[in-house]
């Protein structure tokens, strides 16, 4: 049977459930007693709209049959699936919005007074606080990422084992920044596999670097992208990915590192180091004598890439990297959590080596 309370109660319901989401997030994540106050008196003034409806809530009650509501079952896909609070936000604001346009149009059968217009566009200043928020406070983690073990996954020198399964025993083992690199898949085939390492990333809270591909970066909502030489400048990738977005660049001299800070990249990769098989770009190995002269200028975040492996990782920290990218050091190990840990072992026991070094070295018998 048609009833308008019956719709209107619905939509009531829905909207309160919307803020409170939202607020939690002004509330918990972003700390801002401002827009988690103002969200929640929006969220007290709907409830007031509604006592004050005419029926008032006994015929909300009466109305209210969610047994025979025929719209429980018809959830897409999509709304079991939020990949962060960015986009949680936006889903719950949408739906506090439709809900109000709803309720706008049903309350012009009935005699209510309250101006839902009003609040929509409220929500939708509200909605631009909040999003800006966020993407702040995203920009601001990009500053503390931890790049000790940055590990770039590549199927075909994984031994044709899962993707996912390869990220998720690295992220056992302590790699700390996940890269997907593909040269070979077709677009759709590399969309899948960085969805489904996002799932994996997010879940563990490790960052996810897409290779050179900045569609696919923005498809999958990565955290960054890694560029190379070839690649787009930084300044064009920024204007692509926006503010809140990591861009890594390959740098193979002094000179080529020195220009991606000026860019405006958020952290380098220095190398080959050694001799590697990985990428066939006609690179020459660089050396240690490289890692030095970064280490004394470049204030970046930097690792040290190509042919590291346990034989090795000491020296180049040494050397002066403060983390190390590898791919076949770990993605083709029999064990790769045992070859992750290793490696991010051999790292940390360097750098606390060479801390009491410097710091003896400052004290005189």
């Amino acid at each position: 049977m048609f009833s308008i309370h019956r719709i209107a109660d619905a939509n009531f319901n829905r909207a309160r459930e919307g803020l409170r989401v939202v607020e939690e997030l002004a509330r918990f994540i972003l700390n801002d007693a401002d827009l988690a106050g103002r969200l929640k008196s929006m969220r007290h003034q709907l409830r007031s709209i509604q006592q004050e409806w005419p029926g008032g809530v006994e015929k909300f009650m009466s109305d209210r049959d969610s047994q025979t509501d025929v719209g429980f079952n018809s959830r897409e896909e999509k709304e079991f699936e939020r990949l962060d609070f960015f986009e949680l936000s936006l889903a719950n604001f949408k739906r506090v919005q439709e809900a109000m346009r709803v309720l706008e149009e049903y309350s012009k059968f009935i005699s209510t007074g309250a101006d839902f217009k009003k609040i929509r566009f409220e929500l939708y200043d509200l909605e631009k606080q909040l999003t800006l928020k966020l993407v702040e406070l995203k920009a601001n983690e990009l500053y503390n990422v931890d790049y000790t073990l940055y590990v770039i996954v590549q199927e075909k020198f994984s031994g044709g084992r899962d993707l996912v399964e390869v990220a998720r025993s690295a992220i056992s083992g302590g790699a700390t920044v996940i890269q997907l690199r593909d040269k070979e898949s077709t677009d759709s085939r590399l969309l899948e596999k960085g969805l489904a390492l996002r799932r994996l990333t997010r879940a563990e809270d490790v960052p996810l670097i897409i290779n050179d591909r900045i569609d696919i970066a923005l498809a999958v909502d990565a955290e960054g992208v890694h560029l190379g030489q070839d690649d787009l400048p930084v300044s064009s990738a920024r204007q692509l990915l926006g503010p809140g977005k990591i861009i890594g660049v390959s740098t193979h001299s002094l000179e080529q590192a020195r220009q991606a800070r000026r860019q405006g990249a958020d952290y380098i990769g220095v190398g080959p180091v050694f001799d590697t098989k990985t990428k066939e770009n006609g690179v020459r190995p660089v050396g240690l004598e490289l890692l030095r002269q970064v280490g004394g200028e470049i204030d970046l975040p930097w690792v040290a890439v190509g042919g590291i492996n346990k034989s090795n990782v000491s020296e180049v920290i040494s050397a002066g990297a403060k983390g190390v990218a590898v791919v076949t050091a770990v993605v083709s190990a029999p064990d790769i959590r045992a070859a992750a840990l290793f490696l991010r072992e051999e790292i940390i026991k360097t750098r606390s080596s060479q801390m009491t070094k410097n710091i003896d070295g400052g004290f005189e018998e």
